[in-house]
């Protein structure tokens, strides 16, 4: 059966794709895309390891970074069937049920990522604010409730996607333009009225673009501290303590920012353009932020090394 937007009855599954004109070389491309995904769980999962089991990283700014690596762990099991199933089996079709699934759970993690980001922007802020506060400012408890309170609004922000997809009726087009599924793809593909997907997804991208909007503010107070000291060796220590939540916000917004961009005032950009840089939204801060926070905390550096060395001994 072709893979067409030609169908005059209501369809039960959609159509994913891969890199197009390069359906030839997918199964080449699963290669460093299966290398991705393992170093990116492995990665993850020996954060989360060392911040469970090491005493001396029991600290909130170690918890907030165990938030993250459970958002990237989200965001690389949620996508991972559909990417291997795409370009490793070359079998694109997707149910409706399994794909408004994964829509769930993948803007659910990148909320919560972008959620876990502003936490640790504040974070930063009270470090180097308050220095001798931060222990009683920033408990073991308080931590605790801050993660659940934006884990349950992440879920609740995204919980009517699923079901607001679900009321449209799909009767003409069946392929989405993406490796995964995604509101704002699906919906393009209703023939019914989706005003109030239109609307709830333009609210929740205002959250978002929020959670920007609020690190921009943290890091502007955090410059205001920094300007305001004196030497210049101690305005590199306290920018060096938060470059790695800087390399992290990177790597978060700019796929998704360079994305919106080219879909709002590139519409004649190439389909390959627009999948590339979707993939690398969801490929690249699972892999590059454990990388990146190994590379510049000494604490979580000192206790990989100390473990490699152990089993070499």
């Amino acid at each position: 059966m072709s893979i067409s937007n030609t169908s005059e009855v209501e369809i039960s599954t959609f159509f994913l794709i891969g890199i197009p004109g390069m359906e030839h070389a997918h199964v080449w491309i699963s290669i460093p895309i299966c290398l991705i995904y393992l170093f990116s769980i492995l990665g993850n999962c020996i954060i989360l390891f060392f911040i469970k089991t090491e005493a001396s990283l029991h600290e909130p700014m170690y918890y907030f970074l165990s938030m993250l690596a459970l958002s990237d762990l989200g965001l690389s099991i949620s996508s991972l069937p559909t990417m291997l199933r795409i370009f490793l089996l070359n079998a694109p079709g997707i149910s409706s049920d399994a794909c408004l699934a994964q829509e769930f759970f993948i803007h659910g993690f990148s909320v919560m990522e972008s959620s876990v980001l502003f936490i640790m922007s504040v974070d930063c802020f009270i470090a180097i604010n308050s220095p001798l506060r931060y222990a009683s400012i920033l408990t073991g408890t308080r931590v605790i409730k801050i993660g659940l309170v934006f884990a349950g609004k992440s879920i609740l922000l995204v919980l009517p996607f699923p079901f607001i997809l679900k009321r449209l009726k799909y009767c003409y087009k069946s392929l989405l333009s993406h490796s995964y599924c995604l509101h704002q793809d699906v919906m393009k593909l209703a023939c019914s009225d989706n005003k109030v997907n239109i609307i709830y997804g333009f609210f929740v991208a205002l959250t978002a673009m929020l959670d920007l909007a609020c690190i921009s503010v943290s890091y502007m107070l955090i410059l205001k501290i920094v300007f305001g000291i004196a030497s210049r060796k101690g305005r590199l220590k306290v920018l060096n303590t938060c470059i790695s939540h800087i390399c992290a916000v990177l790597i978060f917004y700019v796929p998704i920012i360079t994305l919106a961009v080219v879909h709002r005032f590139a519409n004649n950009a190439s389909p390959v353009i627009r999948v590339i840089i979707a993939d690398t939204f969801l490929l690249i801060p699972p892999l590059m932020n454990p990388i990146v926070y190994s590379v510049k905390s000494q604490h979580i550096r000192n206790r990989i090394f100390g473990k490699l060395c152990e089993k070499q001994s």
